[in-house]
């Protein structure tokens, strides 16, 4: 099977020859991954490492002034410029060898009505989104992979204009400035997906909904308040997505439980990650009862295992996350988040012709080069623990 046929076959919840693997991980990594295997772009990457990519076509945007303002509207590090697509300006972080950028000061925290909301200036013109190069890439990828675009958000981005402290305030004490602002980061979003979706039909294959309403040990917002402000539109966005044929990837951060069956019921087909560390996300039992009804993404612990676990640590989450969340059927593997260039992780996947061996690369803290820990036989045997499990 190619990668996307194991991408689809797993939505469709068909049989799999093997596992699909998927990888997110920072600009820093993939450099240090295409000089370890000298290949000179992402795709050669993907194929040295048997990856079954899911492809990421998130939108870039192009200011007035021409400048660049964010492929990825949800984090601006991506793309370059001085701010996102929605006018939140960006400052560049070096922090060792890693390079991002950082959402600066809130450019609408001084609004406080309706009529405010429509004085703002930066608001995105769904004309000046690059349909062109976003669609280019789908073009290219989806003969071999599977296509993932573009990325939309709702709370995300209005914690971004208004600030998170604000934000969580606006929730109790200004609820119609929260709808005011969120019918305008949904009314452009669903323009320019409309468009994208025409312009790119048959190259498609889901959206990337990012929505945190979770953190670390709760969720931001009261389930009354997501019903009343994100349900119904999550709802239209999930209905816009399936009436053209794709599937909805939803994300969300942290101690989601209590509000995981809603999300679903709104007609989300891919569920991530699974912050397992987190209250109420136990693995067996979100497998109980959501899944006959979501494909899980994202297992793997990055916040205590992948930095700083030794290799047989992470061996043995990756073969709980294959034996919980994958039991019974086969679903997509990968970690939680975008792994880091201080990161020291293993990476295990099938081999591309034995179901029985797989193979274990390990990036040095410091992300300078890439090893292997043990090499021939010892290298199988050390890592025969973390083998895949068989299909049903």
């Amino acid at each position: 099977m190619t990668p996307k046929e194991r991408v689809l076959a797993v939505l469709n919840r068909q049989p799999v020859d093997r596992l699909p693997v998927d990888l997110w991980h920072t600009p820093e990594v993939a450099a240090a991954l295409r000089s370890h295997f000298k290949v000179a772009d992402d795709f050669a990457l993907w194929r040295a490492l048997g990856l079954d990519k899911i492809v990421w076509d998130f939108m870039d945007y192009r200011t007035d002034t021409g400048e660049r303002a964010g492929g990825q509207s949800g984090a601006g590090a991506e793309s370059g410029g001085s701010r996102t697509m929605w006018g939140v300006p960006l400052r560049e972080i070096q922090a060792g060898e890693a390079r991002y950028s950082e959402f600066g000061a809130a450019p609408m925290a001084q609004c406080e009505t309706p009529t405010d909301v429509d004085q703002y200036p930066l608001w995105p013109d769904v004309n000046r989104f690059d349909y062109d190069a976003a669609v280019s890439l789908a073009k290219r990828a989806s003969p071999e992979y599977a296509v993932i675009g573009p990325w939309v958000s709702f709370f995300e981005i209005y914690c971004q204009l208004r600030g998170l402290e604000e934000a969580m305030i606006d929730l109790i004490e200004n609820p119609e400035l929260v709808e005011a602002i969120l019918d305008r980061v949904e009314a452009i979003q669903t323009e320019m997906m409309k468009r994208f979706f025409k312009l790119a039909a048959g190259h498609l294959d889901l959206v990337f909904i990012s929505d945190d309403i979770a953190g670390q040990i709760s969720l931001l917002m009261s389930p009354g308040q997501w019903e009343r402000h994100l349900q119904p539109r999550l709802k239209r966005w999930c209905d816009l997505i399936h009436a053209h044929g794709l599937r909805v990837f939803y994300h969300t951060d942290g101690a989601a439980r209590p509000l995981l069956k809603q999300i679903l019921d709104c007609g989300v087909d891919v569920l991530n990650p699974i912050q397992h560390a987190c209250p109420g996300m136990d693995m067996a039992s979100l497998k109980q009862e959501f899944g006959s009804r979501v494909i899980f993404h994202g297992g793997v612990d990055n916040q205590a295992i992948l930095p700083r676990g030794t290799v047989k640590q992470v061996c043995a989450e990756v073969t709980d996350c294959l034996r919980t969340l994958g039991a019974h059927d086969d679903k997509g593997l990968s970690h939680r988040h975008r792994s880091a260039v201080d990161c020291p992780w293993v990476w295990e996947m099938p081999a591309p012709r034995r179901r029985d061996r797989t193979r274990a690369i390990v990036l040095p803290a410091r992300g300078s080069r890439w090893i292997h820990r043990k090499k021939g036989r010892a290298a199988e045997a050390a890592t025969a623990r973390c083998q895949t499990l068989p299909g049903p």
